[in-house]
């Protein structure tokens, strides 16, 4: 019977795989990173010949697909899309020149155009005094970018997630931009799923899922990969995926 150590590096080298990706919203950043490399981008929609993609437009589309990262996939790509659209697929253009939808009416989910419009606001303000968000930690990017109340308790998902996008360089699935944090000091993108396949798993045996689960969790996982821990995000994200697809199973056998 394998151990969970074997199952996690099993599972992480799987599902390390671009395949598995297709429809996640890390397709948003690494469109324009494809770009920026002079390699044709993942959608249709690209700016004008006059345009130069920078770090800036990857960084904000990462940013605003990392945000809009809650529910159905298919759904999540779809709002995102959307929000790239308004920006005519200029992403950083768009936030410098002031000029956003502001409504309320839903970009995605309780995602209001409102909500949208204060993000590019406080985009607008950081890059005009810096080159990359490279430097904020996950919490500073919560309030300087996001807007949102400081909270060191809360495992911000969607920043690591973004965080381990722009970091991990072993060019795979994520994009491995900066240079300057080492992937070995990533924390775990911790989301109800993947918390639940490390409580099956035995990783970890706390309720809450916070950002002490998500470093208890790191830990564990660096013993495993000690200079890239976030490799077995795959590994968790495959374990909650089947464990789903097997309830899924069972509950079309019992009916």
């Amino acid at each position: 019977m394998a151990t969970i150590e074997e199952t996690i590096t099993e599972l992480a080298r799987a599902y390390n795989n671009p395949i598995y990706f297709e429809t996640d919203p890390i397709i948003f950043p690494k469109h324009f990173y494809m770009l920026m490399n002079g390699e044709k981008g993942l959608f249709n929609e690209t700016p004008s010949c006059n345009a130069s993609i920078t770090l800036q437009d990857v960084e904000i589309a990462g940013l605003v697909a990392a945000h809009l990262a809650w529910g159905r996939r298919d759904m999540i790509v779809r709002d995102t899309k959307r929000a790239m659209d308004e920006m005519g697929w200029q992403p950083y253009k768009y936030v410098m020149e002031g000029k956003y939808r502001n409504s309320d009416s839903s970009l995605h989910r309780t995602v209001k155009w409102s909500e949208f419009a204060r993000i590019c606001q406080n985009m607008r303000e950081y890059y005009s005094e810096h080159e990359s968000v490279e430097t904020l930690s996950a919490d500073q990017i919560r309030v300087k970018i996001y807007g949102q109340k400081s909270n060191l308790k809360m495992a911000n998902k969607k920043i690591h997630m973004f965080r381990r996008w722009m970091v991990r360089n072993d060019g795979i699935v994520d994009l491995g931009l900066w240079k300057k944090t080492d992937p070995a000091e990533l924390v775990i993108p911790l989301d109800v799923h993947v918390h639940r396949s490390a409580l099956k798993l035995g990783i970890t045996g706390r309720k809450s899922c916070d950002f002490t689960t998500a470093l208890q969790i790191t830990r564990f996982l660096k013993r495993i990969f000690p200079q890239d821990p976030c490799l077995g995000d795959f590994a968790l994200f495959a374990y909650a995926a089947s464990a789903s697809q097997e309830v899924t199973k069972n509950e079309k056998t019992t009916k």
